[in-house]
């Protein structure tokens, strides 16, 4: 499960709807209406926010209102009526890392809209989240490497050097 803390409007159309598909089911999830991925890391920030029902419903407002501008027909009945009164913290460490993930993505199954994002200088993060200073927010999973005061680094085996085999 991604739920992207980026603002829809940087993924392509095959995360767009992998993205409401996802977060349709954390709302599940976050409902009680399901057993699995209960404990999954990426909804601890909805957990934690005080109002997870309506925080992961504003989330999906804005992938329904970014699926709408594109001409999609996402169901907007599946998305609850309650509003967010706040908006939940993402460090900027975490907006890099995802900004960094989804075009790694994107190079290998979209490069013309890959190519769209070059002049994106600051991604914009979906309206739930605000920014604010830090590292690569705890909950996320990043294999093979560990966290630095900017965010990641090499992983700790980087600096040594490989042996070759005659």
């Amino acid at each position: 499960m991604r739920l992207w803390s980026l603002h829809p409007k940087h993924l392509d159309a095959r995360g767009l709807v992998a993205l409401w598909r996802e977060a349709l089911l954390a709302r599940a999830v976050l409902h009680g209406r399901t057993r699995g991925y209960r404990h999954h890391p990426q909804l601890r920030r909805f957990r934690d926010s005080g109002d997870p029902r309506a925080q992961i419903d504003a989330f999906l407002r804005a992938v329904l209102e970014e699926a709408e501008e594109r001409g999609y027909s996402f169901d907007a009945r599946k998305i609850g009526r309650a509003r967010a009164t706040t908006t939940i913290p993402v460090t900027r460490g975490q907006i890099r890392h995802e900004w960094e993930h989804l075009r790694r993505k994107l190079a290998r199954r979209d490069r013309a809209w890959l190519a769209k994002l070059v002049q994106v200088k600051r991604p914009a993060t979906n309206p739930v989240f605000r920014a604010v200073p830090g590292r690569v927010e705890e909950w996320e999973v990043v294999e093979g490497a560990r966290r630095s005061a900017h965010g990641l680094r090499a992983s700790p085996n980087a600096h040594r050097s490989v042996s070759v085999r005659r």
